[in-house]
């Protein structure tokens, strides 16, 4: 038999956009508003001028799509397209024979935004790319979700400080230099903020203080961003980029990609013309009636109109270009709500984008993480997609921040988002695994940040702190910023330990932040989109400086990692296991007791267990007590009864505690009062795990520990 060439093949997706073959480039092109299209060919990054303008035979147009076949050219060939065509901006009419368009298909860009002595905007040079690379026998690693602990990071900021001390700071190569520290850490999958190609200064322009940091305005969706490459060779950045995830994957480390398909650099009817707009306006964006103005679900200026025919195809076909070309396990789509959006701005309830994602075979295997909302209210959380979606829970993040705060009312909501949060996702048949739990993200407060300021302080983004979330659930511990109070020090450390364990002990996917296991801050600042400086910067320093705090992070991680009794793939029932009179999942009061869910306290008790036959002496499976005081005075705690069928328990973890008595790595710390009766002190979170493992019925404790 013949071993099969896959490239051979795989060179056809996407289908539109340059394919290199056998000396010649075939470009193909969607436009149905273009009356004529050219191709400008560039000798090089600094041409002013193309060398080559090739029209496309319209006797080589098949529908909307142009095709042209370049011969003697291949890997490395700079171009642009250019679209005649109707202009009549009253009426969403953009095609404008002078301007130089960026293929929405291009696989990288070249170069920087110019503004032409004409006042034309000329945007990066396209780059044909030659897909080949040696990825080793390389593979996306698919690893479970229930099994998945996702560390958000931005490429740039990982290693651009100084601090970092790495060869490459800020690139795709700077984030190979720092594996080893990831894979120290214990997390299972990266989530990179975008890293497809957008504007860091010159549309609008700018001003070189207030960057566009984030990324989050695309403007080449296939395109990986030139700005995180060493080399400064056109098409560099694919290379590296790939280098990049086969580093990841060789220490079984996923790669998630975070895309922005609801909106892009183009803006609104005051914005430039580069791509989308001057191939078919009126095709990729949602705009009113007569064409003029541009729906804006997005806060950005523009939506793209993902659920057109033409639009979802380049959407699927860039999905499957970043797994088929890049290896990349999974994504996460911003303001996902925009993709369940009809033209007409309507939620689709039926088939959309969205299911079309879901049930593409080549992205069986590929994580989907939706942000289930948009700028405009839409709130889609628990009802975004079907069993294949993912889903950034915001309710989790609320009811944990609000809950170690000590608001009164939110005990039940607690208990929930802990057990998985069933009332999301339990009712149309998905699994705990389709929350990812989260405190902080990029959006907002980091974690040190989110316990030590009341009020967001944003000015120096340049909008007069008016920028930003204002409803953060925060509290600065009795002083606004940094201080030497050790007193308030001690206590924002506790309740960072507290909201790092209620992630990694709850149901779900965690998702933690870059630098929030060591205190990054961002100064109060909660929406740092332009801060291209030590504010976003991962600061390497603190690792050491918060060696005990990254210690407890790492600790946690490898835990949850090792129980499958926090990665339950079923929704805990509060009923008892077969064979055992337990129930998997029990709540109770500080007292022992049964909880009153409308006490108005904060303290809590939970007790989760696992069926004796899953249950073995090298800690698999072992049952967990959690207990919880998020009052401002200490607590008295009673074991519950049923706890003592666990057999004898374990201290794991006390975050009143002190470092290295904060946490036990081995499992062996004290075990219980043995008056079953232990005081938390406020703000305080206790772990506790039993060992040995209870005895099946009918052998003795000896048979069950092997």
């Amino acid at each position: 038999m013949r071993e099969s060439q896959p490239d051979l093949f795989l060179a056809s997706i996407p289908r539109c956009g340059p394919v290199v073959t056998d000396g010649c480039v075939t470009f193909r092109v969607v436009s149905q508003a273009a009356t004529a299209m050219r191709l400008l060919l560039y000798d090089t990054v600094n041409d002013t001028d193309p060398v080559e303008e090739i029209e496309f035979d319209k006797s080589n147009k098949l529908g909307n799509v142009w095709h042209a076949l370049l011969k003697s050219s291949g890997h490395g060939q700079l171009y642009h397209l250019q679209a005649d065509g109707p202009r009549d901006p009253e009426r969403g009419l953009w095609c404008d024979g002078r301007a130089r368009l960026i293929d929405p298909y291009a696989r990288a860009l070249a170069g920087d935004f110019q503004h032409a002595d004409d006042g034309v905007l000329r945007p990066p040079k396209c780059v044909v790319i030659n897909d080949h690379f040696d990825w080793r026998g390389d593979r996306c690693l698919n690893h479970a979700l229930c099994d998945t602990v996702i560390y958000e990071m931005h490429v740039r900021g990982f290693t651009r400080s100084p601090t970092s001390r790495v060869q490459y700071p800020g690139t795709y190569l700077g984030v190979i230099e720092k594996i080893p520290y990831l894979k120290s850490l214990g997390v299972t999958a990266v989530e990179l903020m975008p890293v497809h190609e957008f504007p860091i200064l010159g549309i609008y322009g700018t001003p070189r203080e207030h960057p566009n940091y984030w990324g989050y305005d695309p403007i080449a969706f296939f395109a990986p961003h030139r700005g995180y490459a060493v080399g400064k060779e056109p098409g560099s950045q694919v290379t590296e980029f790939k280098q990049m995830v086969r580093a990841l994957h060789e220490e079984g480390i996923e790669v998630i990609l975070d895309l922005v398909f609801n909106h892009t650099a183009e803006g609104n009817e005051f914005g430039p013309v580069f791509s989308f707009k001057g191939l078919d306006n009126q095709v990729y964006y949602m705009t009113d009636h007569d064409g003029r103005y541009y729906k804006n679900y997005t806060g950005c200026g523009n939506t793209v109109n993902c659920n057109h025919p033409t639009v979802k195809e380049l959407i699927i076909d860039c999905l499957r270009h970043w797994v088929i070309h890049y290896h990349v396990d999974g994504f996460r789509f911003d303001l996902a709500a925009v993709l369940r959006r009809h033209n007409n701005g309507a939620i689709l309830s039926d088939v959309s984008l969205v299911d079309e994602i879901a049930s593409d075979p080549y992205l069986a295997n590929t994580k989907l993480i939706a942000e289930a909302w948009d700028a405009v209210g839409t709130y889609l959380v628990g009802s975004f997609g079907g069993k294949r979606w993912t889903e950034w829970n915001g309710q989790y993040r609320d009811g944990v921040r609000r809950f170690w705060r000590g608001d009164s009312g939110v005990l039940g909501v607690l208990a929930t988002r802990l057990a998985g949060s069933s009332d999301l996702y339990e009712c149309n048949g998905r699994a705990p695994s389709c929350s990812v739990n989260f405190v902080t993200s990029h959006d907002g407060y980091t974690l040190n940040d989110l316990v030590s300021y009341a009020y967001k302080h944003n000015e120096a983004n340049g909008e007069g702190n008016c920028d930003g979330e204002n409803s953060n659930w925060s509290h600065n511990h009795g002083h606004e910023g940094p201080t030497n109070r050790i007193e308030v020090e001690e206590l924002r450390i506790r309740q960072i330990k507290n909201m790092l364990a209620t992630l990694m002990l709850s149901h779900g996917v965690p998702m933690l932040v870059m630098g929030d296991e060591c205190r990054r801050t961002q100064l109060g600042n909660n929406n740092a989109y332009c801060q291209d400086n030590e504010v976003s910067w991962f600061d390497w320093r603190l690792v050491r400086s918060n060696r005990e705090l990254v210690r407890f992070c790492r600790a946690l991680i490898k835990f949850r990692l090792s129980q499958p009794t926090l990665r339950q793939e079923n929704f805990l029932t509060g009923r008892p296991h077969a064979h055992d009179s337990r129930p998997d999942l029990s709540w109770f009061d500080n007292r022992g007791h049964a909880v009153r869910w409308d006490s108005g306290e904060a303290v809590l008790s939970c007790l989760f267990t696992r069926p004796p036959a899953d249950r073995d002496p090298a800690g698999v499976g072992r049952d967990v007590l959690l207990m919880v005081n998020a009052s401002d005075r200490p607590q008295e705690f009673v074991f519950p009864p049923s706890a003592t069928q666990s057999g004898q328990w374990r201290l794991f973890i006390n975050t009143a505690s002190h470092a290295p008595d904060d946490v036990y790595p081995g499992l062996i710390g004290p075990a219980p009062p043995k008056s079953g009766r232990q005081i938390l002190p406020s703000r305080t979170l206790v772990c506790y795990v039993a060992d040995p493992p209870v005895p099946l019925p009918g052998e003795t404790a000896a048979d069950a520990e092997g």
